[in-house]
């Protein structure tokens, strides 16, 4: 597989400044420019499949934001937010130097694509949404929320893959190889050879402080961004997930951008385009051919 080159860029929060590293393919002077934003508890890492195969057409960056991977922590978890994830965007665009952008992103990386899309004057020339929108299940979210902020330490790369392959069945059928991959991603040894998740683990701090009210405050916001957006979008829904239902997907197809909607079977949150059909579902929308 194509190297790609990891690169940082230095982001400004309330609370100080922090680098957010970033994953590139391609050619850097290539003014077709793919970002690619992962979900809430994954990496750039995620889309080094989709990323290779489409760095023959696209410059293809794929960031680690704020608390994963690579990327610095904020001194106060109340910024893990979608502003601030939209601002530290911003400014990797300026580092770029990127007149306009296509958009994939997952689950939150689609949230942030979907704050960016929605505001005068943005970059976006084609946004993909996968399994997201602007209204969520509040129980997949208790249920995603329980799970962030757990220290899950494990004596043996085995057992940390076993645990991260059992929370990640609904990404749908893999090979071994691809599940170990997956698993790799988001796992590291710490001081102590115990491996971690590879993210902050406040990431929580702002689902255990949402409120009723918060939610659905955030909800018209989105809602709000969405029907903003101007762009052509594609939605792409896991036939099973359990984040975005089936009326919120359909709502999206008559309102705003009206996306394009493609569900994919046997798949619930969320298809993770690793696979050869789904890449080529990314591509042919990206060139304006039919999904």
């Amino acid at each position: 597989m194509q190297e790609a080159s990891i690169k940082h860029v230095q982001c400004l929060s309330p609370t100080g400044l922090h680098r957010m590293a970033y994953k590139e393919w391609g050619d850097p002077l290539n003014p077709r420019v793919l970002v690619c934003v992962h979900g809430v508890t994954r990496v750039s890492d995620d889309f080094d499949e989709l990323a290779a195969a489409l760095s023959d057409t696209w410059r293809v960056v794929c960031p680690d934001i704020v608390g994963r991977g690579r990327s610095g922590r904020l001194l106060d978890a109340r910024n893990y937010q979608l502003p601030q994830y939209v601002a530290d965007i911003v400014t990797l665009l300026a580092r770029l130097d990127a007149g306009t952008v296509d958009w994939f992103g997952t689950s939150m990386g689609g949230l942030i694509g979907l704050g960016l899309a929605g505001l005068p004057g943005n970059p976006v020339h084609r946004l993909i949404l996968n399994d997201i929108g602007p209204t969520l299940n509040p129980a997949a979210l208790a249920r995603i929320g329980d799970y962030i902020g757990q220290d899950m330490r494990f004596a043996t790369f085995e057992e940390g893959a076993s645990y991260i392959k059992s929370i990640s069945l609904s990404f749908g059928p893999h090979s071994d190889a691809q599940w170990h991959k997956l698993a790799s991603d988001v796992l590291r040894q710490n001081a102590d050879g115990q491996w971690v998740r590879h993210y902050d683990l406040a990431l929580a701090v702002p689902f255990k402080n949402a409120t009723a009210e918060s939610t659905l405050q955030g909800e018209a916001l989105l809602w709000h961004a969405y029907d903003a957006v101007r762009c052509p979008t594609l939605l792409v829904r896991g036939a099973q997930s359990d984040l975005l239902t089936p009326a919120t997907a359909r709502e999206m197809t008559q309102r705003g951008p009206k996306a394009r909607l493609v569900e994919l079977d046997g798949i619930g949150h969320a298809p993770t385009f690793v696979q050869s059909d789904q890449i080529a579902l990314v591509r042919e929308f990206l060139l304006g051919q039919p999904a």
